[in-house]
């Protein structure tokens, strides 16, 4: 099975996934504000989501921060969203703090024998090396979860919509995704995508900042996707960017926070999925892209 198939088939596991995720406890008040959340790549996401459905209670950190940085967690208990488990810096870490909880798929691993407590992430996958869905997920709701008290959708409706909405939309090479306080994360994590599937030219930001900063790097025939609701402010910028040539993307997301998060997330996924099959790709870029992989792998295990 090539890598792409592989997505396809991981991406279409979520929606029964859903039905049967376990929530965590949430922490208390006094144990959040003690606490950090600290991952790399798609696990960055997921921490930083905690911090935001906690409203800004717990934290999250870069790793390679907290291991330069070491005295900020030696009176913290550190969070590490890891799906492997074997990132190096997470474990360095890991031997430096107060307290230590691996957040991972690989309960045997390095981060997980380094760390005093591990949750495991037991979702099913298709075994192959390809780009993280259901893993993200996963990963992403454990987090929320354990800050803030949420009910898990169980229908598939979510998906379906997300579906049919990111089928029927082109890109450009170059875009710019667009989130706020909870959806910033997704834009960060629908970048990654972006670059893993396709090697796009993506950037993620806030809709505040992009009109301070990245706009002016904007060129006609860009694509800029908008991962908020449909309210005034968004509305004038979205059409502000279409008189001067830029194509906008702003799916109807739904007003309910978790929701948001969880469509982003398929949508994500989906457009990606979707022009990797426009330009008849087989493989992931990061599969093809060797060498390039080959510096990731030594700088981050």
């Amino acid at each position: 099975m090539n890598s792409i198939k592989a997505y396809e088939k991981d991406i279409e596991l979520q929606s029964d996934f859903l039905k049967s995720f376990q929530n965590q406890n949430p922490l208390s008040s006094y144990s959040q504000k003690n606490t950090i959340f600290s991952g790399s790549g798609d696990s960055l996401v997921s921490a930083m989501l905690a911090e935001s459905f906690s409203d800004g209670m717990v934290k999250f950190m870069d790793p390679l921060d907290l291991y330069k940085n070491k005295h900020l967690v030696k009176s913290k208990h550190v969070y590490f969203v890891s799906i492997s488990g074997n990132t190096i810096t997470n474990i360095k870490v890991a031997k430096s703090a107060k307290k230590t909880t691996a957040i991972t798929s690989k309960p045997q691993s390095r981060l997980a024998q380094a760390s005093d407590v591990t949750i495991s992430l037991v979702a099913p996958n298709n075994g192959v090396f390809t780009a993280g869905s259901i893993s993200f997920l996963e990963s992403a709701l454990t987090c929320i979860s354990l800050v803030k008290k949420v009910k898990i959708p169980k229908n598939s409706k979510l998906f379906l919509k997300a579906k049919i909405d990111s089928k029927k939309v082109t890109v450009s090479k170059r875009i710019f995704v667009l989130g706020n306080l909870f959806t910033f994360p997704l834009a960060m994590y629908c970048a990654a995508k972006f670059y893993e599937i396709l090697g796009y030219d993506v950037h993620y930001c806030r809709i505040e900042q992009f009109s301070h900063m990245e706009l002016f790097s904007t060129k006609k025939g860009d694509t800029v996707i908008i991962f908020d609701e449909k309210n005034f402010h968004n509305k004038q910028l979205a059409k502000s960017l279409k008189k001067i040539g830029i194509h906008v993307i702003h799916p109807d997301i739904p007003s309910e926070k978790l929701s948001q998060i969880i469509y982003c997330t398929f949508f994500s996924q989906l457009i990606t999925l979707f022009e990797a099959k426009k330009k008849n790709k087989k493989e992931c870029y990061f599969v093809t892209a060797k060498k390039i992989r080959n510096i990731s792998n030594q700088m981050i295990y």
